[in-house]
């Protein structure tokens, strides 16, 4: 067993069909078939039922193909840390993020730790919450943001920014008659929300609004980010929520933003890192995001 057979197995794995895996790997289907049936032997189980219907995996397949993921990943890490060390980098910290990061605070605190510590590499991955969190605990990344503290034993979640939920609305709307929304107007419109797959911690954040306030929203659709939200309010689909920070970023004239009414709910994003201590590099970059949270006026205190 080598690293091609277990390219070829991930391939195969996802894509279900020969022809396709095989196109993915610029290869002819004959070898990676040979590939498939070596590593089989090697492993003295079946990884694939074959039928005329088509290519699915078997349990122990499923089984294999989250393993064999993990192991690529660390082989991948591993390759761009030599690199990394051969261009002048002394360290590298693994960052993941979900839960669509707010991309004005992601870029001003790379930009600090570019300026005070270059030599360190920091490599950003961009995953479900679910994995972020097996990542963590799974030594795959040194940590991660997202919009949820519910990270389970063996991790800490730490507050570093809080940011006020508007109200995104067409440009020509009933409610714009308000200066700022309350809550049971908004809901008797269909929302547009973040899927909760994609945006899990955001989306349980958002859920916990509707569960304390006595509301039941009518979901017109899920999105994976904020450019079809946008779009959808846009063409009147319904309404969308997403915190300022967000949306600052979009310069859209055909939707418009509003406050809502009383005291505005907060989006909470969390810094979240394995319980052990941190190394310094780690230290030092956690030391910055809490710092720029305290200069952004969006402190956030455990």
């Amino acid at each position: 067993m080598d690293l091609r057979h277990l390219r070829c197995f991930i391939a195969l794995a996802e894509e279900l069909h020969f022809t396709r895996a095989a196109e993915r790997l610029h290869i002819e289907q004959s070898p990676l078939s040979r590939a498939i049936k070596e590593l089989e032997a090697d492993l003295r189980v079946r990884l694939f039922e074959r039928n005329p219907r088509g290519t699915r995996l078997t349990w122990a397949g499923q089984v294999f193909q989250k393993d064999v993921r993990r192991i690529l990943l660390a082989v991948e890490q591993a390759t761009a840390n030599a690199r990394a060390a051969a261009s002048g980098f002394r360290g590298t910290l693994r960052i993941a993020l979900s839960d669509g990061v707010v991309p004005r605070r992601l870029s001003e605190l790379l930009a600090r730790c570019r300026l005070e510590e270059p030599e360190v590499e920091i490599r950003l991955f961009e995953v479900p919450l679910s994995q972020q969190v097996r990542g963590l605990r799974n030594d795959l990344y040194d940590a991660g943001f997202a919009r949820s503290d519910e990270s389970g034993s063996g991790l800490v979640a730490r507050p570093v920014w809080k940011d006020p939920l508007l109200v995104v609305l067409p440009a020509r709307h009933p409610l714009l008659a308000f200066r700022a929304i309350p809550l049971d107007k908004v809901m008797q419109y269909p929302l547009v929300l973040c899927h909760p797959e994609t945006c899990e911690g955001r989306h349980r954040q958002i859920k916990r609004i509707f569960r304390s306030s006595g509301f039941d929203p009518t979901i017109a659709e899920y999105v994976a980010s904020n450019d079809v939200m946008l779009a959808l309010v846009a063409a009147g689909y319904g309404l969308g929520l997403a915190c300022h920070a967000q949306i600052i970023a979009y310069h859209r004239s055909e939707v418009v933003t509003r406050r809502l009414a009383g005291e505005s709910p907060i989006l909470t994003t969390y810094l979240l890192r394995p319980e052990a201590d941190a190394y310094a590099q780690l230290d030092r970059f956690i030391a910055r995001t809490v710092g720029d949270s305290q200069a952004n006026g969006s402190d956030c205190t455990e």
